[in-house]
């Protein structure tokens, strides 16, 4: 089994198991730095595992709050519509993750230092709260960025993968004269099949030669256009809503409308997919 293989057969687990590996050597690094600049002019005032403690400490409370944050960024991606509501949404992440970070950093110090028979203090508490946050108000953006760079990467893998492992996909397109819906398609994607219910599929997006259908939490490319599947699916209530996405009426939860003409559907899983005003009108009547 391919690494890209056992890590698509559990993502969630892979990432998290590579930002720990990440952060524990990071702040080795950073432990091993403050020691080392402590000694420069002379004995340090500090005990070795101090350090450790502090960067350690920091590493597991942002660990924690991992999830919190993952979570937010799915639930309002980064996009162009209706952006003073999604500044205002991350700056309100950043405080929370901050006051939360110091929170559970500073516990875990003075458990640390009770056990080892010493005493930690965080020093003014306003202070040290603004020092903090200057750091993970940071912290948090460069999360966002990662988290967003790796979802569009790992889909173009994913996407390029099934490419080579077939040329053609198995999901075999009906004449030109058969209106009727398919009601799956037999995705190949790497060395397996999926059968696709196409009741199950939430959204659409188009990526190159190919469609990535969203289905349950997984995506499958299928080879074809947005513009024809969107034709196909028409029938059982699909519509294309933008130049490379598309929708299934049954998956919508709600349709939000901007000044500019644009719009914002939200699905029912969380999701929010943009409504170009090219095609809202059209969207419009298929609905009624």
């Amino acid at each position: 089994m391919s690494v890209l293989t056992r890590f698509e057969a559990h993502p969630v687990r892979y990432t998290y198991c590579l930002i720990a590996l990440y952060l524990f050597f990071n702040n080795s690094v950073n432990a091993v730095s403050v020691w080392a600049e402590h000694n420069r002019l002379g004995t340090a005032q500090i005990n070795m595992w101090e350090p450790f403690v502090w960067e350690y400490s920091s590493a597991l409370s942002t660990f924690c709050l991992l999830p919190l944050m993952f979570y937010t960024f799915k639930r309002f991606p980064i996009k162009l519509a209706n952006i003073k509501k999604q500044l205002l949404v991350h700056l309100v992440g950043t405080l929370f993750f901050s006051l939360f970070h110091v929170l559970i950093m500073v516990a875990l110090r003075e458990v640390a230092y009770l056990i080892a028979g010493g005493n930690y203090s965080f020093g003014p508490w306003l202070r040290e709260l603004l020092y903090e946050y200057r750091k993970d108000a940071w912290g948090y953006i460069v999360w966002c960025g990662l988290f967003n760079i790796g979802l569009a990467a790992f889909a173009r893998i994913k996407g390029e993968a099934s490419a080579i492992a077939s040329n053609e996909n198995d999901a075999e397109q009906p004449p030109s004269g058969n209106s009727k819906a398919p009601e799956h398609f037999l995705v190949k994607k790497l060395d397996k099949e999926f059968l696709v219910k196409v009741a199950d599929i939430e959204w659409l997006e188009s990526a190159g030669n190919y469609v990535n259908l969203h289905s349950q939490g997984r995506i499958y490319p299928l080879r074809s256009t947005l513009s024809d599947l969107c034709s196909r699916l028409e029938p059982v209530g699909f519509s294309r809503i933008h130049r490379s996405l598309g929708v299934n009426h049954n998956a919508i939860d709600n349709i939000s409308y901007v000044s500019s003409g644009d719009g914002e559907i939200t699905l029912k899983n969380g999701k929010s997919l943009n409504l170009s005003r090219r095609y809202k009108d059209e969207f419009k009547q298929k609905l009624m």
